[in-house]
């Protein structure tokens, strides 16, 4: 889930869908990832079972769970077909751009992400969890040398915080968590410690965008409010691995800092200035960037690591969304974007980041409802755009950076779930990912889907590795290596709780 690109991307959104009609069953991702079911969910109410063929046993017959696990069971067929898209995707990175952060697949070159002149080798922390995942093992391996031999964070020039946080310190954490390697934990240690001025020199608690991460130098006084608060999960697991809390002190005073500038609607803007605490505009946007995993991660921080506070804060603005921002187009739900102080209609437009966060408390229907929605821009344009006019399913912004959301999305319902709907979705979007988006040496972003054949840029941003195929791969694979009951995914794709060693638990 990552926003605002460096140069220019916007957040990611995602992660969040809280699921269960008890409300306590999430799953998320980005704020972008898969959210395990709570045990007070599972207690309370038994599994929904997935609609059964006419001809199959009578539901009646046949215990709920059987049903679901018949619903449930691996595509082995699709799953490697997904599984040879990543390594070919794969594949053109190493050769053309290793050791750098990203590749530009179409020209045969590469680029930095974070500061130029300074690869961190980002698609390869990117990758580390999802090679882990499709038992790619020999690339595993590969990775976790290079980062031996190369990955060092004594780097004088300003990164973001939201970025590296999500990106490295969440991909070095969930590459600990799949291989064991000490020096995964130890070069993440050290990245954070690095990130920490940005929150410990604030007088609100709320983290600078940037921070040198040699000199501790910090810059960047307004902005999103998810980057505010995306980063309890990264920072709470962190904390709980080494014993040393100030990551998460860190983290949770900043959201909490956030939730008390709220407004009397219990609304919030979408740009905070954190020297002065003042909001820097009034748009309440909830579930779109920049402001998408700020909610996500409230209720992450509740799930993981049972943190009351954040429950509570979230179940507060999840009510305020539906009062203030739910609005049904043609049978078709959006959430508009309100003046966070009166509730006063600001636009109708909706970001392609949004399907994967749905922070609606409990309410499974309004979660598919929304789903549905953007399945109908997927029926429209084949890949959906990075904006739309929402009135009418109109493209306002044409390109699309290779999003993750609706795989996401669809990951998250459909283990839910059981309904095969969401793998039939699942596949239509892989498909048409393959046919619009493949090129000779990867994948690549397109720059206007509303043309036939879509136009094509030349990158491939980190994240890919990290996410689109990792949320289809978890969809029809059934891997071992994922605890599908317990697993939590973070905005950015990261497996930070579920990961599974040759048969153990990736926490063991």
């Amino acid at each position: 889930m990552t926003y605002d690109p460096l140069p220019a991307r916007t957040t990611r959104r995602r992660l969040l869908y809280v699921l269960a009609a008890t409300g306590g069953l999430t799953v998320s991702g980005g704020l972008g990832g898969a959210h395990r079911a709570t045990a007070d969910a599972r207690a309370a109410a038994p599994t929904p079972a997935a609609p059964v063929r006419p001809e199959a046993v009578p539901t009646e017959a046949v215990p709920a769970e059987a049903v679901r696990a018949e619903a449930l069971r691996p595509d082995r067929a699709k799953a490697d077909e997904v599984r040879e898209e990543f390594v070919h995707a794969w594949e053109g990175y190493k050769r053309l751009a290793w050791g750098y952060d990203e590749v530009l697949p179409v020209s045969g070159r590469h680029r930095e992400f974070f500061a130029k002149g300074h690869p961190v080798g980002l698609s390869i922390v990117e990758a580390l969890d999802t090679l882990h995942l499709m038992e790619l093992d020999t690339e595993v391996d590969r990775c976790v040398s290079w980062i031996k031999d190369y990955l060092r964070f004594d780097i004088n020039a300003d990164f973001q915080v939201f970025e590296t946080t999500i990106r490295l310190v969440g991909g070095l954490l969930s590459g600990y968590l799949a291989t064991g390697e000490k020096a995964l934990l130890d070069r993440c240690a050290d990245l954070a410690d690095r990130l920490l001025p940005a929150f410990t020199s604030s007088r609100t608690g709320m983290p600078y965008r940037y921070v040198n991460l040699r000199t501790g130098r910090v810059s960047g006084a307004t902005l999103p409010l998810a980057e505010v608060g995306t980063n309890i999960l990264e920072f709470g697991t962190l904390s709980r691995l080494t014993g040393d809390r100030r990551y998460e002190r860190a983290a949770k005073r900043a959201l909490r800092a956030v939730v008390e500038r709220r407004s009397s609607l219990d609304l919030l803007a979408s740009r905070i200035n954190v020297e002065s605490g003042r909001w820097a505009d009034r748009a309440g946007i909830a579930v779109d960037p920049p402001a998408d995993s700020f909610y996500e991660y409230l209720w992450g921080a509740w799930v993981m690591f049972r943190d009351e506070d954040c429950r509570d804060w979230f179940k507060m603005f999840a009510a305020a969304l539906k009062r203030h921002q739910v609005e049904w187009v043609d049978g078709l739900l959006w959430f508009k974007h309100v003046d966070f102080r009166t509730g006063a209609l600001l636009n109708r437009r909706q970001s392609a980041l949004s399907v994967a966060v749905l922070p609606v408390g409990g309410d499974d229907e309004l979660a598919a409802d929304y789903y549905k929605s953007w399945t109908a821009v997927l029926d429209k344009y084949d890949v959906i755009p990075e904006e739309i006019d929402y009135r009418r399913l109109e493209a306002v912004g044409r390109g699309n950076a290779l999003r993750p959301e609706y795989a996401n999305c669809a990951f998250q319902l459909y283990w839910n779930t059981g309904d095969p709907y969401y793998r039939t979705t699942a596949w239509r979007y892989f498909q048409n990912l393959k046919e619009h988006h493949r090129v000779r040496d990867g994948y690549t972003v397109i720059t206007d889907v509303t043309r036939r054949p879509m136009r094509k840029g030349d990158h491939c941003p980190g994240y890919v590795f990290a996410e689109n195929f990792k949320w289809l791969y978890l969809t029809f694979s059934g891997t071992p290596r994922f605890d599908y009951a317990h697993g939590y995914l973070s905005t950015e794709g990261k497996v930070l709780e579920g990961l599974r060693r040759n048969g153990a638990t990736g926490d063991d």
